[in-house]
């Protein structure tokens, strides 16, 4: 009774900000039809889908209720449209200590100034003590010649120059990390700020957000996380003393980490002994699932997702406006995903593949619902032959061109150049490698699991990249993102783009698989990544 008084509270609340268009009927059709969904996830009422919120809670029922509208089957648990995601959230409880051993003389580190502890769900209070071994960026191939097993582990919060900018970045991630570490023995990860790292965000920036929430999700006990926990964070200064009387000298390391060079590695001339405490708190979210059955090859199941979530209520804007309404982020890109749901209802032609239709929680808190999705289906794991992600189309101009992150790893890539091609859209490469926006978005959940996996987004061609630096300065995770941004012609076209690649994938005679020796098809056991041998 209170969740439906919640819910005819917050229509009535929202009926203002739909009643403001009721008199522009500009639209056509299909355009209204992409707009409505929209003007409900990002209006004021939705209070900016935060999540764990009563109001996103309400965005979902509203997800599921348009996919049925668009013909498609409940796909969550227990035939429902709902995946509960048991969330985590988390943070560090105090400062925890850090001490250094050199000989007889004990060396204590002062929180804030030489480290910070590093919340570790997984383990939330931790306590560990061994000889300190530096294995450089903390690669695989850095710990060869090295003895690790029972050291704490250091190494810098980053990762080799001269890789692929998205290989890169997944190992400069601090979970890749303690999950090669712990593969070696360790028993945990002191993480050191890197020359990249501190032009990013330095030391002292880093501490004020230090006690902060982060999130993740939990299997009933602790949360998910490799088992040597990556407890502190050092700057510089730390790093200066964690080094002093080594014969690896930390000038050195950070002369050749900043130019590339190559980095010395080995056990340093201390000891160390560390604690730090996480303070949990269990909160709820869902992610939404439909199912649109296949026909010949109903078994095999391509992934359609888009983020639900946005960032909720924060910091006032100059006008006063605390509402992150997260219409660009990423009510538009759910509304695509459910527009391509009823297009195909439309067409009256079933895929040949099933497509699950995702609507997933707390990208914004880390890829949480994709990632548990992905490490959870709600079908057979190893059915699902692909993922296509929609997420922030900046629509507000007309587009020529389409970046997939992605595509040049598996042979996702080739169907959706030769859809967007069909479209009269160019497929083009990653204009800002630097930024890493491989890692930064649902899809890679899936590469996580094995499963070749494409984000799209719009490209710089024409006033592209002028459009998506206006809107990253002005509006991104800012209150001023609301649906007036959006240029409802171009969101058509995007539709029509996703729903080509989404048909062109289902309906390919053969599977998609990873691109032989590609290296996340092949760390991650994918498809067809190590020869043609592998079924």
């Amino acid at each position: 009774m209170k969740r439906a008084l919640l819910f005819a509270a917050t229509l009535l609340a929202a009926v203002p900000a739909f009643a403001q268009d009721l008199d522009k009927p500009d639209l056509d059709r299909d355009a209204a039809a992409l707009k409505a969904h929209v003007q409900f996830l990002a209006s004021d009422a939705m209070k900016g889908r935060d999540t764990g919120s009563p109001e996103l809670a309400i965005a979902e029922q509203y997800v599921a209720a348009q996919m049925l509208a668009a013909g498609l089957k409940p796909a969550g648990v227990n035939g429902t449209w709902l995946q509960p995601v048991p969330l985590v959230a988390y943070k560090s409880a105090g400062h925890g200590t850090l001490v250094l051993r050199r000989g007889e003389t004990s060396i204590p580190l002062e929180w804030g100034k030489d480290y910070i502890a590093r919340p570790t769900p997984r383990t939330p209070k931790v306590a560990v003590s061994g000889p300190v071994v530096f294995v450089g960026y903390g690669t695989e191939e850095e710990y060869a010649g090295l003895q690790a097993k029972g050291a704490i582990v250091a190494m810098l919060r980053d990762a080799p120059r001269g890789l692929p900018s998205d290989v890169r970045a997944h190992l400069a991630q601090p979970e890749e990390k303690m999950r090669v570490a712990a593969a070696h023995g360790a028993v945990g990860v002191l993480l050191i700020e890197s020359n990249a790292r501190h032009a990013l965000r330095p030391f002292a920036q880093v501490v004020s957000f230090a006690e902060s929430e982060a999130m993740t999700w939990s299997d009933g006990g602790a949360a998910a996380g490799p088992a040597a926990p990556a407890f502190a964070y050092l700057g510089f200064d730390g790093a200066a003393k964690l080094f002093e009387g080594s014969k690896i000298k930390w000038d050195a390391v950070l002369a050749a980490d900043k130019v590339g060079g190559k980095i010395a590695r080995g056990a340093l001339a201390v000891s160390a002994t560390g604690t730090a405490e996480t303070a949990l708190r269990r909160l709820a979210a869902d992610n939404v699932a439909g199912l649109l059955e296949g026909t010949d090859k109903a078994g095999e199941y391509v992934v359609l997702s888009a983020h639900l979530d946005h960032v909720g209520v924060g910091e006032p804007d100059a006008t006063g406006d605390r509402i992150y309404n997260g219409a660009m982020d990423n009510a538009v890109g759910t509304a695509a995903m459910l527009e391509v749901a009823r297009r195909f209802q439309a067409s009256g032609k079933r895929p040949r593949r099933s497509i699950l239709f995702v609507a997933v929680t707390a990208e914004e808190q880390g890829l949480v619902g994709s990632e548990y999705f992905a490490a959870h289906p709600t079908v057979p794991g190893r059915s699902i032959v692909a993922n296509v992600n929609l997420d922030m189309p900046i629509l507000t101009y007309d587009f020529v061109d389409l970046v997939a992150y992605g595509a040049d790893r598996s042979s996702v890539g080739k169907l959706v150049e030769a859809a967007a091609a069909a479209e009269g859209v160019r497929l083009v490469p990653d204009p800002e490698p630097d930024q890493a926006y491989f890692v930064r978005s649902d899809h890679y959940s899936f590469v996580k699991a094995g499963i070749p996996a494409v984000s799209l987004d719009l490209g710089p061609g024409g006033p592209g990249a002028a459009a998506t630096k206006e809107f990253l300065d002005k509006h991104y995770h800012q209150p001023s993102d609301e649906v007036g941004l959006i240029d409802w012609k171009q969101g058509l076209r995007f539709v029509g783009l996703n729903y080509a690649i989404a048909r062109a994938i289902a309906d390919a005679e053969a599977r998609p698989v990873w691109n032989k020796g590609d290296f996340f098809g092949t760390l991650y056991k994918g498809p067809m990544a190590q020869g043609p041998s592998e079924k």
